[in-house]
C-alpha cells in the first residue's frame, strides 16, 4: 500500500512478491518479531506463589512473582501476601490531590505510609498509591508530537492517539476485563505480521505458558471475579522516535490497577491485581513494509503482573483470595514494590534474573 493507504494494485503486489524473491531492493519487507517469538519461548515461571494473612505466618506468608526474562518478551507474575501488604487499596482520591500525569520516569517509589489502610468495597483504592492515580486513559501521558521518520507532526499526532486507543482496547475495555476477546485491539496490530497472528490465534484458543494472552491483554473470568466499581487506576506514559526504515517507534509503558472481589453475589473481600506493560510497537511507512492502514506492527512487549496468577494459563489473571493463599506455599524469590515506577521494564527482569515468583512489599 501507498503512504496515503490504499490497497496495493495486484499487478504491483505479484510485482513486490517476485522482487521480494529474487532480492530487489526496494520492494516492501514483510514485518517481523522472531527476536521476540524466540525468546517467549525462553519463558521459564514457577509454581503459583500464595500468601498468608495468619500474623504468625508472616514471614513466609508473601507473595511471588513469576518471571520470565525475554529478549523482547517478558512475563513477570506476582501474587501477593496481605499478611505483609495490608492495605490494597487506596481511596477514590478525596484524601489527597491527584498526581499529575507522570512525563518521566520519577526518581523513587511511592511513599508507603498509607499502606497498612485497608480497602473496602466504598474506597477499592485505600491504602494505595493509586489513589492519586488517573482514571483509565487519563493516567497515561502523551508527549507533544513533532515531524518524526516518515510522518508529519500530525501524523505523529494520530499514531500517538490510536497507541493509547489501543492500551485502552486492550488494559482498559470493560467488556475485555469481563473475559471477552480483545477484538477491537486485535485490529491494531498488522495482520500481515505472522508469527504475532500466529501467537494471537493460539493464545486465545489454547493458551499457555508460551502462548499467554496476559502478555498484552488484561482479562478475567467473570465467572470467578469481578471489578470493583468502573474504574481503573493508571501511571504511565509513551514516548516515541524514529525507528527502523524511517517508522515511528512508540514505546508505552504502564501501571495498570484493578481491585477486584469474587463473582458470587455479597462478596465483600477486596484485593487487588497490578499490572505493568511496556509495549513497543513500529507505525511503519507501508511503501517500505507490507502493513494495513492505521495498524502497527509489534516490536516487543514485555509484563509485570502482580496477583495475577504465576503458573496458570488460562488466559486471564487469577487474583489469590484468602482461603486460597491459606493453602499455598510460600515464595523464595526477590523482593518487589509493584508500585515502583523508578525503575526500568528492562532493570526490573534483570534484577529478577532467574528468580520465578518472589515477594511483593505492598498492594
Amino acid at each position: 500500500m501507498g503512504k496515503g493507504g490504499e490497497s496495493i494494485p495486484d499487478e504491483e503486489w505479484e510485482r513486490f512478491l517476485r522482487e521480494a524473491e529474487a532480492g530487489i531492493k526496494g520492494a516492501p519487507e514483510e514485518p517481523s518479531a522472531r527476536a521476540r517469538m524466540a525468546a517467549r519461548r525462553r519463558e521459564t515461571d514457577r509454581p503459583e506463589p500464595w500468601r498468608s494473612h495468619q500474623p504468625a505466618r508472616r514471614q513466609r506468608g508473601k507473595g511471588w512473582y513469576a518471571i520470565g526474562l525475554l529478549a523482547a518478551v517478558a512475563l513477570l507474575v506476582v501474587a501477593l501476601d496481605p499478611g505483609r501488604v495490608t492495605g490494597w487499596f487506596g481511596g477514590g482520591g478525596g484524601e489527597s490531590s491527584p498526581l499529575a500525569v507522570e512525563s518521566e520516569r520519577p526518581d523513587q517509589p511511592p511513599p508507603t505510609e498509607a499502606a497498612a489502610q485497608q480497602a473496602t468495597l466504598e474506597e477499592p483504592f485505600k491504602g494505595s498509591p493509586a489513589a492519586q492515580w488517573g482514571d483509565g486513559t487519563d493516567g497515561i501521558g502523551l508527549p507533544k508530537p513533532q515531524a518524526t521518520g516518515w510522518m508529519s507532526k500530525a501524523q505523529v499526532a494520530q499514531a500517538l492517539a490510536r497507541t493509547r486507543d489501543f492500551l485502552n482496547a486492550s488494559s482498559l475495555d470493560p467488556g475485555v476485563l469481563r473475559g471477552e476477546k480483545p477484538k477491537k485491539a486485535i485490529a491494531w496490530i498488522n495482520p500481515h505480521q505472522q508469527d504475532v497472528q500466529d501467537y494471537l490465534a493460539t493464545a486465545f484458543r489454547s493458551p499457555s505458558r508460551e502462548n499467554d494472552p496476559r502478555l498484552l491483554f488484561s482479562r478475567f473470568e467473570k465467572a470467578k471475579v469481578r471489578l470493583v466499581g468502573d474504574v481503573v487506576k493508571t501511571r504511565g506514559r509513551i514516548t516515541y522516535r524514529e525507528g527502523k526504515r524511517g517508522a515511528v517507534e512508540v514505546t508505552t509503558d504502564v501501571t495498570y490497577v484493578y481491585p477486584v472481589v469474587r463473582a458470587a453475589a455479597g462478596s465483600d473481600e477486596v484485593v487487588r491485581t497490578i499490572v505493568r506493560r511496556e509495549v513497543v510497537m513500529s507505525w511503519d511507512d507501508p511503501a517500505k513494509v507490507v502493513i494495513e492502514p492505521g495498524t502497527f506492527s509489534l516490536v516487543s512487549y514485555k509484563v509485570d503482573t502482580t496477583n495475577g496468577g504465576c503458573d496458570t494459563f488460562t488466559g486471564y489473571l487469577t487474583p489469590k483470595f484468602d482461603a486460597e493463599r491459606a493453602t499455598s506455599s510460600p515464595g523464595d524469590g526477590p523482593e518487589v514494590d509493584p508500585y515502583n515506577r523508578s525503575k526500568s521494564m528492562e532493570t526490573r527482569m534483570r534484577e529478577a534474573g532467574d528468580a520465578g515468583c518472589g515477594t511483593a512489599t505492598r498492594s
